[in-house]
């Protein structure tokens, strides 16, 4: 554990919300723990305690991306557009305190050892970060010659990475995305780790069939598989709400503007009747954002951010109505859950001291990772290597 979260830390007075509302309560941390929660806690039986005060301020628990292209994403029109490695900074000043890293379109040029090494490299400056081997294409690239041995033995690795009904997928039959998503489900069981699925959801008319071929044709539990940028076209999102009413998680993309708004798709889908511990809210960081005319022909690029998280949490409250404590749970506990991160998502004894404190106005105004204060003023404190 870093020195520099370690000692007693009191963050004091704070409207709590774990994410459910707790009202004002302290804080108590420790070595990067939570060690306890309540109305008030003394400060002067406890050696060398530090207390924060934050009085008239909200104190979250810190945001969940399970989406970031950590060592860049892109290369649709060339070299030149592949988008660079991401920085610690950009990370902590959007809230996230856990990351999960992933491949795109690139495996050519990019490959999961060099996932794995960024991977272990943000863990090492002060957040936690896990990721998915495999890419776009199917058979997976992988570490150790197979999905089910990367999952089991390698101890960032929790899932495995695909795309389908996209003009970018390498058209994966039936019978090889059961047996992909299968290697990921054993090597979970192995590993004792989630042992998920994830699909990048291009716009094809083919929408969830794949997913649903999965459960066809093998016997992977629907709780494995999440379609993720589901909010990228209308029948794309409305088959996801299908898929979450039979008991499917989605996952929603903070930085796809429209057709179907993130804000928007997560008020659907709860008014749908969708339980908030399905959904999830992530954000495409870092990865390209290609777009494309009828033909397939590349029209523009850019790179997303991670701002986009921020915004789709303040959305949800001022535009959707959504109260404060259940437009959290889809940035925080439902993707702890999802993902198997028993210590991650909520403010209770035992969990990570990973928080997000924010202004009555939602805004950003510290973050801490295992309880260490990475950004103070909505600014970064603590900053990557090369930073």
């Amino acid at each position: 554990m870093d020195l520099t979260s370690a000692g007693f830390m009191l963050l004091r007075g704070a409207l709590v919300y774990a994410p459910q509302s707790l009202g004002v309560q302290d804080v108590l941390l420790a070595y990067g723990k939570i060690l306890a929660v309540a109305p008030q806690i003394p400060s002067d039986v406890l050696p060398d305690c530090k207390i924060v005060d934050l009085n008239g301020l909200i104190l979250c628990p810190g945001f969940i991306d399970q989406h970031i292209h950590f060592i860049g994403g892109g290369g649709e029109a060339g070299p030149a557009t592949r988008t660079p490695e991401v920085r610690l900074s950009k990370l902590v000043e959007a809230g996230v305190t856990t990351a999960i890293g992933l491949l795109g379109t690139d495996s050519v040029t990019r490959h999961p050892e060099s996932l794995l090494a960024k991977t272990r490299a943000l863990n090492e400056e002060g957040i936690t970060a896990y990721m998915l081997t495999g890419a776009y294409s199917i058979p997976s690239p992988t570490i150790t010659g197979s999905i089910e041995r990367d999952v089991a033995l390698i101890d960032r690795v929790i899932g495995v990475k695909c795309a389908v009904s996209d003009h970018r997928s390498s058209a994966p039959h039936d019978a090889a995305l059961a047996n992909m998503a299968a290697q990921s489900r054993v090597g979970g069981l192995l590993g004792n780790k989630a042992g998920i699925s994830v699909f990048h959801m291009g716009s094809s008319k083919k929408g969830l069939a794949p997913l649903y071929a999965i459960l066809e044709n093998s016997d992977v539990p629907m709780s494995k598989l999440l379609p993720t940028h589901v909010n990228r076209s209308e029948t794309l999102f409305d088959a996801a709400i299908e898929f979450a009413l039979k008991g499917g998680h989605i996952d929603i993309t903070s930085g796809i503007p429209g057709p179907v708004t993130p804000s928007q798709a997560v008020k659907r889908a709860v008014d749908s009747g969708v339980a908030l511990d399905l959904l999830s809210v992530s954000s495409d960081g870092n990865g390209s954002q290609p777009v494309f005319d009828a033909q397939g022909n590349l029209t523009g690029i850019g790179v997303a951010g991670f701002e986009s998280l921020l915004e789709t949490l303040v959305a949800l409250v001022q535009v959707q109505n959504m109260p404060l404590a259940d437009a959290l749970v889809p940035f925080t506990r439902s993707v702890a859950k999802f993902l198997g991160l028993e210590s991650k998502g909520e403010i209770a004894v035992g969990k990570d001291a990973d928080f997000v404190v924010l202004t009555p106005a939602l805004a950003i105004h510290q973050v801490y990772a295992h309880g260490r204060l990475m950004v103070q003023e909505g600014k970064a404190c603590v900053k990557g290597t090369f930073e």
